[in-house]
């Protein structure tokens, strides 16, 4: 076998079908041997763009996702998604194309020091030799998927690529942990969790990114029904307790944030499970006692927790369950008033007679299998649709919120329908969002798949104009101009049309659809209710 084909072998062992990139003279080895090998190569508009179906591609399935560019342009292109991946904490194999090995010390023409660039923002970075690739590829799917999960960048230079390997043996790593708990203790905490949960009279469970990858949502659901304690969630982990669940309380760090904070402030013990301080967009404003329970200590300390439990979460979870029996700290009653009051505020700012952005959600929810597949772009609608949308299942809301990069979703969305092509695909995006990624539209027409993808067109970037209106300055360099979209979605192939009423999107969304292309739909909004809610 060449260099390219122990690569792909190694993917193929992993589980890994779909490679997405955009290739360059040095990946001609490559492409051949995964298309021998049956391999789904999707090409982008971009690395960038490309690189982000390979993120959305990992948070679905729990492998690596495979991104591929050339060397210059294309590697540097490859950074954002890269970077996307590494604060996401989503395993991904980034790979890009190099000069010949002989060249690389002298030559500067589209050279890069791709060490350089992708160390800080990768778990590891390194070139593929042919005497090494087996060994490198073991280390390679052995660091991405290790915790927390994270990108890594190989280089494999034109004279690589196709090069006879002389290190070939296909031997897949370890990759699912079984951990042994290591109990962590400041020397004033009592060390057993279980006789400070009974302590306890007002215990709520804050839920992260980590629980997901642990596949931890029937011990928590067991967990938090046994002592009676409600679960808020972070955004990236929406379903990990099911939000029709009596003992849902809300995303942190969404629409009503600030309400959500003050729940939490009311509680006397706090079980962080899972979660992630990458999420948060604030300093943590909390004191009470904290438990930390996660596959990694909590070194971050940007929160504080006087116990730390790390090892299998499921398992911790099953075990405090087990030894701390029925509690019944909360009411079904108390954590319903809450919701109701949560749901109240996050209607806050509706305008009457417009179309508000929660309306589009509501629409779109309601009219929706329960199953559905949802990828959110970053802007203000991304806060509604983390708090708004409910979501049943880890796994079937995609979002970025480590690195919180624009362009994300409608790349996302593409990977979701590659995956998942029976369920149904709704992309949420702005419109400054979709300017940035809207040659995906064709790529994914020419897959002849068919998301939804739902454009809140408010001419502006809302994010930034609400802290201009905030300091009373004028909206300047924050204005987008109206884009046709109908126009835009037949060019690209694809089924386009605008709407200005729930009505009229209600009509769009219960009406027939292609099947072998996606429906863009513009939604104009009237971007108050944001003004009230951020």
């Amino acid at each position: 076998m060449n260099t390219s084909q122990v690569i792909i072998q190694y993917l193929a062992a992993a589980g890994i079908r779909h490679i997405f990139g955009y290739p360059g003279d040095p990946s001609v080895e490559f492409l051949e041997a995964a298309r021998r090998e049956g391999m789904s190569f999707v090409l982008g508009s971009r690395e960038g763009t490309a690189g982000l179906m390979a993120e959305a591609y990992g948070q679905l399935t729990g492998r690596p996702g495979v991104c591929l560019s050339t060397l210059g342009p294309g590697s540097t292109n490859l950074v954002n998604a890269v970077a996307n991946a590494y604060l996401d904490r989503v395993p991904m194999l980034a790979i890009s194309g190099q000069i010949e090995r002989k060249r690389e010390p002298y030559f500067t023409h589209q050279v890069v020091d791709h060490n350089r660039l992708f160390s800080p923002i990768s778990k590891w970075t390194t070139a593929v030799q042919p005497d090494t690739v087996a060994t490198i590829m073991r280390k390679a799917l052995r660091i991405a998927t290790a915790e927390r999960p994270g990108p890594v960048h190989l280089t494999t230079a034109a004279d690589v690529v196709g090069a006879e390997a002389t290190d070939k043996e296909i031997r897949l790593p370890p990759m699912r942990a079984r951990r042994t708990p290591q109990i962590f203790s400041t020397g004033a905490a009592e060390a057993d969790p279980v006789k400070r949960l009974k302590a306890a009279r007002r215990p709520v469970i804050l839920a992260g990114v980590s629980a997901v990858w642990s596949g931890a949502t029937d011990a928590l659901v067991r967990l938090a029904e046994t002592i009676g304690a409600p679960v808020v969630v972070a955004p990236m982990a929406k379903g990990v307790m099911p939000e029709d669940h009596p003992l849902f309380a809300g995303t942190l760090d969404m629409a009503c944030n600030k309400f959500v904070w003050d729940f939490l402030k009311g509680a006397d013990l706090l079980l962080a499970v899972g979660f992630d301080a990458v999420e948060l967009i604030k300093p943590w404003p909390l004191a009470m006692s904290t438990i930390h329970i996660d596959t990694v200590p909590n070194t971050d300390q940007i929160y504080q927790a006087d116990m730390e439990i790390v090892g299998d979460i499921p398992g911790i979870l099953e075990a405090i369950a087990a030894a701390a029996g029925s509690l019944a700290r909360w009411s079904e009653a108390e954590v319903a008033a809450h919701r109701g009051k949560l749901r109240e505020l996050y209607y806050a700012g509706r305008v009457q007679g417009r179309m508000n952005p929660t309306d589009v959600l509501d629409v779109a929810r309601t009219l929706m299998p329960r199953d559905t597949v949802i990828s959110t772009d970053v802007g203000s609608h991304k806060l509604l649709v983390g708090q708004g949308w409910t979501t049943y299942s880890p796994r079937t809301l995609l979002m970025t919120n480590g690195l919180s990069s624009m362009g994300f979703s409608l790349p996302a969305a593409i990977a979701a329908k590659i995956v998942h092509p029976q369920k149904q695909v709704v992309c949420f995006i702005g419109d400054g969002g979709l300017a940035m990624v809207q040659g995906e539209l064709r790529v994914a027409a020419s897959l002849k798949i068919d998301p939804i993808v739902l454009v809140f067109c408010d001419n502006s970037l809302n994010r930034i104009e609400l802290k201009q209106m905030a300091r009373q300055y004028p909206s300047w360099g924050t204005v987008i101009e109206a884009t046709d979209i109908g126009m835009l979605a037949r060019a690209m192939g694809c089924d386009g049309v605008a709407v200005d009423s729930i009505k009229g999107l209600e009509g769009v969304l219960a009406g027939p659809r292609a099947k072998d292309r996606p429906l863009v739909i513009g939604a104009k909004i009237d971007p108050a209710q944001y003004a009230a809610q951020f």
